[in-house]
């Protein structure tokens, strides 16, 4: 069956156009927008991100070179570089900030994979931020050093999906446990991060929503030991400590006055030694160790955004701009791990994002595609086979 619209096409159709149309209403973005409107704009980004497009004359110069195949993308016409760079300034970054919560709730269910047995029920979130840097005589708002600028990703993500719960964008000076202050915290579920998010304050509040932790404590934690927990000989060797204690500081034990559970573990491939507190007292010492090991899954995702998307530089030089981009990049993520999932061929995310990007203005049916990327090879009996010349 011969196919009229392009990869890139058939990609866009997957959105839910309705969901984004009522959003537009709601923050009223298509006010004076000039022929440039919001579903206009969102391709334009998209196509930003699945071309790694380096300019705004790379988006406005290849949606232009698919005359002919703007009409399926919903769009009327290819943008100019003036009104992407304009939009992108001043048309509210909410917009694509709710759309990707929507997608979420509309793909999300999909996409939940277990991907390793953790022997627990509880959904497992996993919190860490990434630092992007920028140039501070262009992003003056974005402070971080005397001489060097940077936004922050602050990232609730969820294991089993693989996509963020909650991303707060900040400047590169708010601390990691700052930034994740409001983060939702779901009843039952566990979180796991790293030492600095080492909080007492913000993980009472964990504990008071009825959350599991587990994180890496500092060195200079400061506790008294009630009780030691027996440690298994054979079958979890790595576990050297699982004792129960109690904050000693007297300004610690103010904002954490519960008792906690405290893990040494042995990390045979970086030859060190990691240090646990947890408020759960039922799993194993082992299944903790597995949870924060996870902690890894929350690295991956912030590699593949910056090595796969166009994230780590940006087309406009506003906070608006870097939200608008962050936001539609983390739609385009949602995107293709969407794809990946339905794909009965093994793709890589790497190799799905390289392969979309050569071909998508490309007349092919899609699912077929991802099923099948490769030509079957040729039968050799068919065709003969070249006889030895010497």
């Amino acid at each position: 069956m011969s196919v009229n619209i392009s990869l890139f096409s058939q990609i866009i159709k997957q959105l839910d156009r309705n969901s984004f149309t009522s959003l537009v209403r709601k923050y009223d973005t298509d006010k004076s927008c000039k022929g440039f409107d919001s579903w206009t704009h969102l391709v334009s980004m998209l196509f930003c991100h699945f071309a790694k497009s380096c300019s705004v004359r790379d988006i406005s110069n290849g949606l232009r070179s698919a005359t002919g195949n703007l009409n399926h993308l919903g769009v009327k016409k290819a943008p100019s570089k003036s009104s992407i760079s304009y939009q992108n300034a001043r048309r509210d970054s909410e917009l694509f900030e709710s759309y990707y919560f929507a997608m979420l709730n509309h793909f999300g269910q999909h996409l939940k994979i277990p991907k390793s047995k953790l022997r627990i029920k509880a959904p497992v979130h996993l919190l860490d931020s990434t630092t992007i840097s920028l140039c501070l005589s262009l992003f003056d708002w974005a402070k971080y050093k005397t001489h060097k600028g940077a936004v922050k990703m602050h990232t609730l993500l969820d294991y089993e999906g693989g996509l963020p719960l909650y991303v707060n964008i900040s400047d590169g000076k708010t601390g990691d446990n700052k930034g994740a202050y409001n983060i939702p915290v779901q009843k039952g579920a566990v979180i796991v991060a790293d030492r600095y998010y080492n909080d007492f304050s913000m993980l009472n509040v964990w504990d008071s929503k009825e959350a599991f932790f587990v994180v890496r404590h500092k060195n200079n934690l400061k506790y008294d030991t009630i009780k030691r927990r027996s440690v298994p000989l054979v079958r979890q060797k790595n576990i050297m400590i699982d004792e129960e204690v109690k904050l000693s500081n007297t300004s610690s034990y103010k904002k954490y006055s519960k008792n906690l559970r405290r893990l040494s573990v042995w990390d045979e491939k970086n030859q060190q030694c990691i240090e646990l507190i947890t408020n759960n007292f039922t799993w194993s010492a082992d299944t903790i160790s597995r949870l924060y090991k996870a902690r890894w899954t929350i690295e991956i995702f912030f590699r593949d955004i910056k090595q796969l998307l166009h994230i780590k530089t940006f087309i406009g030089t506003s906070e608006n701009a870097v939200k608008i981009q962050i936001w539609t990049a983390l739609i385009t993520i949602l995107l293709l791990k969407m794809l990946k999932h339905i794909a009965a061929h093994p793709w890589y995310l790497s190799n799905l994002v390289a392969f979309l990007r050569l071909n998508l203005f490309v007349k092919i049916d899609l699912f077929k595609w991802l099923n099948n990327p490769f030509l079957n090879k040729p039968d050799n009996a068919k065709y003969g086979t070249q006889g030895v010349l010497f």
